[in-house]
């Protein structure tokens, strides 16, 4: 099904509230409340409630505060999520990450550094200078 990506039964963080798909281009601040999936090019601030995807063919540059996120495209920034960050196959983050949890897929590339939040405590953190570059094949 060409819509398979709306069927949020499979979705653990909720409703579907939005998305931006190629040729559309954003420059501000943009706040969702659910699951919001962008797949174009964006600069400014991204504040999410729950889920956001960047999608294969995001091309994102600046700030992202949420819950949690999920990158297949390219992010040049700065990440802030209270829960977990995963970076899959296809995905490339240039700029610092803090959230409890990361994951890195093979082949994903992030360089920056990592700040690993310790939930409960206040400002502690572990700090891993990161660098990793996808196989040449």
């Amino acid at each position: 099904m060409p819509w398979g990506w709306f069927d949020h039964k499979n979705d653990e963080s909720g409703e579907w509230t939005g998305f931006l798909e190629q040729g559309i281009k954003v420059d501000g601040k943009l706040e969702t409340q659910g699951t919001f999936r962008i797949n174009s090019e964006m600069k400014g601030t991204i504040v999410s409630q729950e889920t956001l995807i960047l999608g294969e063919n995001a091309a994102v540059e600046g700030e992202i505060s949420g819950s949690q996120v999920i990158v297949a495209g390219r992010f040049d920034g700065t990440i802030r999520a209270t829960k977990k960050v995963t970076i899959q196959p296809t995905g490339i983050i240039t700029g610092d990450v803090h959230a409890p949890c990361v994951v890195i897929d093979p082949g994903a590339v992030f360089e920056g550094q990592c700040h690993i939040t310790i939930p409960g405590e206040d400002g502690d953190k572990i700090v891993i200078p990161m660098r990793s570059a996808a196989s040449s094949s």
